[in-house]
């Protein structure tokens, strides 16, 4: 993971930040400028299943912010969160599951009540070339047959395992990654021949997997939650980020990459 160790200038400049929003009100809000008159800086912690929609909010968000650059750090949650508790610098925090947003919280580390913003579910995914003809979650169980799931930690790993063993898989994974686009990444690479991923990752991988979709997988839901950050360096854009994926607009982009609505 690559963590952005921030230098915080201090900021004696302040700006009015109105921004025309799509249904036509006028929001705006102080934005506090580094006194060197570098742009301000946003950092967002995210699960790595929301790589794709991320990036798409990303540039809606500078775009209404002019004068913010945004840096989207994606990996597990659970290891997201650890370094939250451990004091990285981050403005928000954004999880696949409520379980780990909830270690940060019982930290006091959450600035307000987490909000609930969409919900993913678990696919199957195979290499483009479908060496093996996997079809079905059974064909996990065939001889010669590999396939990845996340580590147990991780939300995707957790989820996995509570599928599989409600469809009774009892044939264990090759290989166990650190977060969803690890596993992603070794079904593309033709390292194995099957993975479980979110249906968010399968959209995002497009013509590079097949999808084999998995049954019950309704019934293991994960929960995606979104926080500003207690020691945010940049408060009011931290919950400006949160407004925005909660948004309308911002439910349009997670559900253009499949995600779920939120309950």
């Amino acid at each position: 993971m690559r963590l952005l160790h921030r230098h915080v200038q201090p900021r004696t400049v302040t700006t009015a930040a109105c921004l025309l929003l799509v249904a036509g009100a006028v929001s705006c809000s102080s934005v506090a400028q580094p006194a060197d008159g570098r742009p301000a800086e946003l950092i967002v912690f995210a699960a790595s299943s929301l790589t794709d929609a991320f990036a798409d909010v990303e540039q809606t968000f500078e775009a209404e912010h002019p004068e913010v650059e945004v840096e989207v750090i994606v990996d597990s949650s659970s290891t997201l969160a650890e370094q939250v508790v451990a004091g990285a610098p981050a403005d928000v925090l954004a999880t696949a599951d409520e379980a780990t947003m909830q270690r940060v919280t019982d930290e006091g580390l959450a600035a307000h009540r987490p909000v609930t913003f969409a919900r993913n579910q678990l696919t199957l995914v195979t290499p483009a070339d479908d060496r093996t003809s996997v079809q079905s979650v059974v064909d996990l169980e065939r001889d010669g047959v590999t396939y990845a799931v996340c580590v147990p930690d991780a939300p995707c790993g957790a989820a996995a395992r509570a599928l599989l063993d409600l469809l009774g898989v009892d044939a264990e994974p090759v290989t166990e990654e650190e977060n969803v686009r690890a596993v992603l990444t070794k079904v593309t690479a033709g390292e194995v021949d099957a993975g479980l991923v979110y249906v968010s990752d399968a959209e995002a991988a497009g013509a590079d997997v097949g999808v084999v979709d998995l049954p019950r997988a309704g019934e293991v839901l994960t929960v995606n939650r979104i926080t500003a950050l207690s020691q945010a360096a940049e408060p009011e854009l931290a919950r400006d980020w949160v407004t925005l994926v909660s948004s309308a607009q911002g439910q349009r982009v997670l559900a253009s990459y499949g995600f779920l609505p939120a309950p």
